[in-house]
């Protein structure tokens, strides 16, 4: 028989994936970020232009890794508002880094969506400020 956790500890389970993807997001690791996500995870980027849909692991890997040859930066969580369900939490975030194709720095604020799944993300919904990623790909 299975026991389920109680909310606030199913919570801190999930909080703890997202601080350990963010990690990897730091190290400029996508192998360590994604070791967070289920295997059929969905990443949404609903403002990258165009808009992105990133369905499972092995496929956010590919893209995140190739993100990660751009952008280098460092997260910080700023605000966690717990959500009805458990398995769910809106996050947001500063970033702060560098773009490496054009070394200008690139510092950003986000706010996420994430649902889980047995303690790992199985969603992920990244909204951002596209005019500073922009400002920061564009070579003076």
């Amino acid at each position: 028989m299975t026991t389920e956790l109680p909310d606030v500890e199913r919570r801190a389970r999930n909080l703890a994936a997202v601080e350990a993807a963010f990690r990897g997001v730091s190290n400029a690791d996508a192998a360590e970020q994604t070791a967070q996500y289920t295997d059929d995870a969905v990443l949404e980027l609903p403002y990258t232009a165009p808009p992105k849909r990133v369905e499972g692991r092995d496929a956010a890997l590919e893209y995140l890794t190739n993100a990660f040859k751009v952008f280098k930066m460092r997260l910080t969580i700023t605000e966690v508002h717990a959500c009805v369900d458990p398995d769910e939490l809106v996050v947001e975030f500063v970033s702060d880094g560098l773009v490496s194709t054009t070394g200008k720095s690139y510092a950003n604020q986000y706010i996420n969506v994430f649902r889980f799944r047995d303690g790992q993300i199985c969603f992920q919904r990244e909204f951002f400020n596209p005019n500073a990623a922009s400002a920061a790909l564009v070579a003076d």
